[in-house]
């Protein structure tokens, strides 16, 4: 489903929280990795591995991790046929240099901005995604075999949604609220 401007798809990516057990095809799942890997960093640091879990044993031990200490949270996560993991990488030295200057933590903006290109092309491609912040990161870690030094930083969730699943209508604060032109005040 090819979407006519991209405010369009903006406004057709949601969280999606139920998910069919229809695999994922590759190319589709490997469209969405190379516009995450296309993502702009800062000083082109890149500083992100993408770690596709699509084995189903996998998938159900990942998505049972972040599901919080009393199994309440994310329930529906290990319903989607792939997790990809987004494993923090060491920035380039100046990237790391500047952030502790202006005190920013670039690699995590620069994350953000690959998830939702991942979550963008997924949307156009008629997949359902959801990032997700809140695991069990030492669980996760274990389970992926990712080194103690490395963070997990992001899970998306990734699938078809079901034919009848609602598409929520955006509520956001008003434009004139949270748009200013040259002055705060």
């Amino acid at each position: 489903m090819l979407m006519k401007d991209f405010l369009e798809l903006v406004q057709k990516r949601q969280s999606n929280r139920k998910y069919t057990n229809k695999p994922v095809e590759k190319d589709k799942l490997e469209r969405c990795l190379e516009a995450a890997r296309l993502a702009p960093s800062a000083s082109n640091s890149q500083p992100w591995t993408f770690l596709v879990v699509d084995k189903p044993d996998l998938v159900k031990k990942v998505g049972n991790a972040a599901m919080g200490p009393l199994m309440s949270f994310n329930k529906f996560v290990s319903q989607a046929p792939v997790i990809v993991a987004i494993i923090m990488e060491k920035p380039k030295i100046i990237t790391e240099v500047g952030g502790r200057i202006k005190k920013k933590e670039y690699p995590l903006i620069d994350v953000g901005i690959a998830a939702e290109h991942f979550c963008l092309q997924a949307t156009e491609l008629g997949l359902g995604t959801c990032m997700l912040g809140w695991f069990d990161e030492k669980k996760e870690k274990e389970l992926l075999h990712v080194p103690e030094e490395k963070s997990i930083t992001l899970l998306i969730a990734t699938g078809y949604p079901p034919e009848n699943y609602k598409h929520r209508k955006k509520i956001r604060k008003k434009f004139e609220t949270v748009v200013k032109y040259n002055s705060y005040e």
